[in-house]
Order: C-alpha cells, then sequence, then structure tokens
C-alpha cells in the first residue's frame, strides 16, 4: 500500500487518530481504552519492560501487556503523555511523545488491517535529557 493513500492501514488520518485517541486513553488512565488498541497475541518490547522484569524487555500476548500497563499507571500516578509528533509508514505508526520521568520516546507501531498494534518497540532518551540539535 501507498503511504500516503487515504485507504492506507496507517494513512496519515489514521495516524493522527489512533495517536491521539491512545494518548487520550492513556491520560485518562483508562486500561481497557488502552488496551482495546492491541491485538490478543501483541509483541511489546521496551527497555521500561526490562527495567520491570520482562526477559529481554520483550511482552507477549495482551494478558502480559495489560499487567505491564496496570503497573505503570499504579507507579506513576500523574502520568501524562504530550504528543510532539506521529509519522505515519506504510503499515505502521511512529509516535513521538514526551512520557515519564523527563523521557522522550518514539514508539513504533505495526499494525494490522483491523488497525490494531500487532508489534510495538519503544525507544526512550535517558531521564531529563535534552534535544540535540
Amino acid at each position: 500500500m501507498n503511504p500516503l493513500c487515504h485507504t492506507s492501514v496507517a494513512s496519515y488520518g489514521v495516524a493522527d487518530q489512533f495517536a491521539s485517541e491512545l494518548i487520550a486513553a492513556w491520560n485518562a488512565h483508562d486500561l481497557d481504552r488502552i488496551a482495546s488498541h492491541y491485538r490478543d497475541d501483541v509483541l511489546f518490547m521496551s527497555p521500561f519492560a526490562a527495567r520491570a522484569g520482562a526477559h529481554d524487555g520483550v511482552l507477549r500476548g495482551l494478558p502480559a501487556l495489560r499487567d505491564y500497563f496496570e503497573r505503570a499507571l499504579a507507579l506513576y500516578t500523574h502520568l501524562h503523555f504530550e504528543p510532539i509528533a506521529v509519522l505515519s509508514g506504510v503499515t505502521s505508526i511512529a509516535l513521538y511523545y514526551r512520557s515519564v520521568e523527563g523521557r522522550e520516546a518514539i514508539e513504533v507501531m505495526e499494525l494490522d488491517a483491523r488497525r490494531q498494534v500487532h508489534r510495538a518497540a519503544a525507544h526512550y532518551t535517558a531521564a531529563s535529557t535534552k534535544r540535540m540539535q
């Protein structure tokens, strides 16, 4: 599919809507809304997951991801993500945002035809770093 085509799984409009809905769910601390964006067989990779005890930072399946997200919401009670940019690929979205601990994050999410995440990789700056110029 052409990434600029309006029918693409991750077209610009779809990417913006997906990112807005996902960030709103996180900022509302609504675990069910957050989880609804992910497939049952999701593969999620994050250095934070590694810090939380996931082997090699990899979580497999929605139950493991929900548990991880639930613990994150409990740990970061004032969690509030601030979107910076949404980038659209052919079947993926890259969401650039301000995360927890003063970090900037880029999360690359591969979507299926139903626009649910089946694979995601999160990337973070060190805590409280300034952007490179």
